[in-house]
């Protein structure tokens, strides 16, 4: 046996014994690339993610709400660094990490790409949103790779704190006159769609799930965690009291389970390929923001270099 297969048995017997790979332990090129590419899609989501409720800061109707508001965009800031931080350990910086994605090199969630309209967004993103990224995200919490699995515990309990808020914030508004529970329909009426499409294409046009799952990088399917959210968001909207704009939407009795409709995923290739209703302004700000935070990163940089000279005397 040559040293590589040596290796890559050792790998595959930690993996297959859901033990934990660390950053310097040995891993197979492909594995190393799918992590950095998913850590950063990751991270770039949570950062982009800040833009469509950052907009309403400015516009939330009581301090309150502005308090809550703030605090989970703060959040969400906070978990782009945890997982910049995790991507870090596979020997990429977070310069090159940004500077890909500016470019268009990498991606983001495409959720990220559809407009926050009304007041009423802010808690449909909360309650549909972080809850689909809740799916998504508590098995990645036993992910194989430890500094991803690890980063995902604080991420998943900031996630479904923010659930929560969004869930609160709808059951007030549908309280409310006539005019706030139209918004709130109408708002899950245009996220109902974009947030089934947040768990990728259908098992069968997927081309990178079943080599993460067989690495444990990912423990579920697309289609099964596309399933687990619908189970899970049918009740919770039957208590707000809106319906879903799926007409096929339905109990089945015989799998215990709901069946519903398709998304369009032509609709969902276009957006990926950045043709969203707001691609172009997403990027463009992300890329003056850090075009402005040039100087800070600069005097950070030379604040370092200075006190380890100090250091070295």
């Amino acid at each position: 046996m040559t040293d590589t297969a040596a290796l890559e048995e050792d790998f595959l017997r930690i993996v297959e014994s859901d033990q934990r790979i660390e950053p310097r332990d040995w891993m197979p090129a492909g594995y190393r690339k799918t992590l950095i590419r998913q850590i950063a899609q990751h991270a770039h989501s949570e950062i982009i993610g800040m833009q469509p409720e950052g907009n309403w800061l400015t516009r939330a109707p009581s301090l309150r709400r502005k308090a809550i508001l703030m605090a989970k965009v703060q959040d969400e800031a906070g978990h782009g660094l945890y997982l910049y931080s995790a991507a870090e350990t596979l020997g990429v910086d977070r310069a090159d990490l940004t500077d890909m994605l500016i470019e268009g090199r990498q991606k983001y969630s495409s959720i990220f790409n559809y407009p926050a309209l009304t007041y009423a967004d802010v808690g449909v993103i909360g309650w549909l949103v972080d809850g689909a990224a809740i799916c998504n995200q508590v098995p990645l919490c036993r992910s194989s790779f430890g500094p991803y699995g690890r980063a995902m515990i604080r991420v998943c309990k900031e996630e479904s704190f923010h659930q929560r808020q969004g869930y609160e914030l709808l059951l007030t508004m549908m309280k409310g006159t006539d005019a706030q529970r139209a918004m709130v329909q109408e708002s899950v009426d245009r996220w109902w769609w974009p947030a089934l499409m947040m768990f990728g294409p259908p098992d069968d046009e997927s081309p990178n799930s079943a080599q993460s799952m067989e690495w444990r990088i990912k423990r579920h399917t697309n289609d099964e965690l596309r399933q687990r959210f619908v189970d899970m968001s049918v009740p919770q909207a039957e208590v707000l009291g809106v319906t879903f704009p799926d007409p096929d939407l339905r109990w089945n009795p015989e799998r215990s389970s709901y069946d519903f409709g398709e998304p369009d995923w032509d609709e969902f290739v276009q957006v990926v390929k950045g043709n969203g209703a707001t691609s172009i302004e997403r990027i463009a700000h992300r890329r003056a923001a850090h075009e402005d935070g040039a100087w800070v990163r600069a005097a950070a940089a030379a604040f370092a270099a200075k006190n380890d000279r100090g250091a070295a005397k």
